[in-house]
């Protein structure tokens, strides 16, 4: 299991990319972990507000209090091929030149 961490830090004119940062990390290792043949599931640490699990799961790692558990990605061999949902067809979810709606 990979436990995505993050800190926020001021990076520049007072903004904090923390949350850009670590998506884009998280999107990356999911795509190592498929080329490397095993499966995993973004999880993110909140799961509910109400359970806190990545809080929990940080406490039992030790994870200093300056950082905040912010995703779990557990990895293995998967026992069967998982498929996605149907996606909607292409005209129904990409529009060139301009946003469009149903009318």
């Amino acid at each position: 299991m990979i436990c995505i961490l993050t800190r926020k830090i001021i990076a520049y004119r007072g903004k904090c990319y923390n949350v850009q940062d670590y998506s884009a990390a998280i999107e990356n290792m999911l795509l190592a972990i498929v080329a490397l043949g095993y499966e995993s599931c973004w999880y993110e640490g909140y799961i509910t507000d109400e359970d806190r699990i990545g809080d929990q799961i940080a406490k039992i790692l030790h994870v200093p209090d300056e950082y905040e558990l912010v995703g779990v990605l557990p990895v293995g061999i998967a026992q069967s091929k998982s498929t996605g949902p149907r996606k909607k067809d292409f005209r129904e979810r990409a529009w060139f030149n301009g946003f469009q709606t149903d009318q």
